[in-house]
């Protein structure tokens, strides 16, 4: 009977740590969207919305949970990065998505983006160069619910012909140029958004606009990202 009741006391014990760090992780999530996405100038709804119910901790490594919802990129392992959530969401901002949209993202990493993503629009397709960020990032959303979310192990620069045309194409690696075959399969009025290198080695963050007759594009800020790098 004593064995029992300590067990039960145990139980109970645990479940109310899980809750405090539960609620923890909401205040966290709270605090990030306003102080580092609304007062700074991020205003759509919907990925406010989304930001705010992703949790972010669950797509870091396990020794990093403390620093989840902090104002700055963090290591994934395979030299790769979780963006920044003031990138995240300025990116997202950018795309100007609607819940009809169908979604490409080049670059999984661990499926923060595709998750944020995947909380606003009907479906989203994301490629991962990296077999095991691949493989990870496909187990973490099919586990957290994410039914929307379709990742491919392959390269990114080749898109994803048999999903295409898209109505809005996000790139999270920096770029020498925008790859042609990302901008064929991108609808007419489409809109991309990706970081591209220029000749003096500064990366900078490039809206895109298809027209029927033109493609326009925009330079907005410097950034900082990981290579877009290629199968050999």
């Amino acid at each position: 009977m004593i064995c029992k009741s300590l067990f039960v006391y145990t139980l109970a014990i645990c479940f109310a740590g899980a809750v405090i760090a539960q609620e923890d992780h909401v205040f966290k999530r709270e605090q990030m969207v306003k102080t580092q996405l609304q007062d700074r100038g991020i205003i759509d709804p919907l990925t406010l919305y989304a930001m705010l119910n992703v949790p972010r901790h669950k797509f870091v490594p396990k020794n990093l949970v403390e620093h989840a919802y902090r104002d700055g990129a963090l290591p994934i392992g395979s030299n790769q990065t979780i963006s920044q959530p003031y990138i995240v969401a300025y990116m997202t901002e950018t795309l100007k998505l609607k819940s009809t949209d169908r979604v490409l993202e080049i670059g999984t990493g661990s499926g923060y983006q595709a998750a944020v993503l995947g909380k606003i629009v009907d479906s989203v397709f994301t490629i991962e160069i990296i077999q095991d960020l691949a493989v990870s990032a496909k187990s973490r959303l099919e586990y957290l619910g994410y039914d929307n979310i379709t990742v491919n192990w392959g390269d990114g620069y080749h898109g994803w012909p048999e999903k295409a045309p898209f109505d809005a194409i996000m790139v999270t690696a920096g770029a020498d140029s925008i790859p042609q075959p990302l901008l064929d399969q991108l609808k007419i009025g489409g809109r991309m958004v990706i970081p591209v290198g220029s000749n003096d080695n500064i990366t900078y963050l490039v809206s895109v606009l298809k027209k029927k007759d033109r493609v326009i594009t925009k330079n907005m800020f410097p950034v900082r990202f990981v290579p877009f790098t290629r199968k050999q």
